[in-house]
């Protein structure tokens, strides 16, 4: 039980002694829930102040956090995220002058952008963490191009690139998607399946992102970048059908890490897929698309940014991940209470989300 003064009560809130107007009057009995018609009689009869229960929440129906609940009432979460969107809104405005209006390109200020991020990103929390709550469906190109080179900053340093490269590496992964500033609006927001000539244009938004840096006489590799970050090393992407050897190494990068953001984005047809299952589709094609001396060592580190953590499995039972085994990296073993779980042996079962 306390004692509130009458403009703070709220309805929903039990009375816990009778309440009396200064002529002795009972305005509320004991035990009434108040309503916006209780709670309008204690203005009524000048009634300042009333006893009331204390809330009790039945432990049953106190849930612990999920892991993106955790992540998001953070309060770095909440700073980084308003910096986030910060830096996209002008990163937007930079691209619409230069698409429209033909501005030049000011890669200091483009990487700039960038870098503010990273430097506002908490030590506690990844960086692949923070982006994976920071999803939209709002500017998607834009907010896709960012994620893109903040993945790409991070998959520099694991491949112990020097600073230039890491910077030439996260301009890349801004820079590659600029193209698609050229396609119409109604094909790159498409809820559904793109037709066939739909599919031509947008694949025509690589093209479209080299000549535009090539005009802007904008460094070759973030050129390169926009022009090949859909091929794969086995010669099945476009628009060139190259292979790997021929393929530009800042392209590589940003290959995987636009697959990366795509496939763990939510989009207007489906939710985000758990990364885990991103990194099983990776092992399945991976040496074959992409090339072993970089995918390699970008899904481990991946995975090892989840050691530790909850998760919830296909058999709907929930532990922890504790041994990230090399050869099987989607697979990791898992403790359930005093369980040891090898998915790398149980292949029947599979993790189907971050808790």
């Amino acid at each position: 039980m306390r004692r509130i003064h009458s403009r703070d009560v709220k309805p929903g809130m039990t009375v816990a002694s009778d309440v009396y107007a200064l002529n002795n009057q009972l305005v509320i009995p004991k035990g009434v829930v108040l309503n916006n018609k209780t709670i309008s009689k204690l203005s009524f009869y000048s009634v300042p102040f009333i006893q009331i229960e204390d809330e009790i929440i039945a432990e049953e129906t106190q849930k612990p956090l999920t892991y993106h609940e955790k992540i998001q009432n953070d309060p770095q979460f909440k700073q980084f995220k308003a910096k986030f969107e910060q830096e996209v809104d002008t990163f937007k405005n930079q691209l619409n002058d230069v698409v429209n209006q033909n501005a030049p390109i000011d890669v200091d200020a483009l990487l700039e952008r960038s870098n503010n991020i990273v430097s506002s990103a908490p030590d506690s929390i990844g960086i692949l963490t923070l982006l994976s709550n920071m999803h939209t469906y709002d500017d998607e190109t834009f907010t896709h191009c960012m994620n893109v080179s903040l993945i790409c900053n991070l998959f520099a340093k694991w491949l112990h690139l020097s600073e230039d490269e890491v910077n030439k590496a996260t301009l890349c992964g801004l820079l590659h998607d600029i193209g698609k500033l050229t396609i119409p609006e109604n094909i790159l927001r498409k809820p559904g399946k793109l037709t066939d000539p739909e599919y031509v244009k947008i694949k025509e938004h690589s093209r479209a992102g080299y000549q535009i840096l090539r005009d802007n006489k904008i460094d070759p590799h973030i050129c390169n970048a926009a022009l090949m970050h859909h091929e794969r090393s086995d010669g099945s992407g476009y628009p060139l059908h190259i292979k790997d050897s021929q393929i530009d190494p800042y392209a590589k990068i940003v290959a995987i890490a636009d697959v990366y953001d795509a496939t763990t984005s939510p989009r207007v047809y489906r939710g985000p897929m758990c990364p885990f299952e991103v990194i099983g589709i990776f092992e399945h094609d991976g040496l074959q698309k992409y090339s072993p001396e970089y995918i390699l060592v970008i899904l481990e580190n991946i995975v090892n940014t989840y050691l530790l953590e909850t998760v919830k499995l296909s058999d709907d039972r929930e532990g922890q991940v504790i041994y990230i085994n090399k050869d099987h990296l989607a697979r990791p073993t898992i403790k359930i209470d005093d369980v040891y779980l090898d998915l790398s042996t149980n292949k029947n079962i599979n993790i189907v989300e971050i808790i």
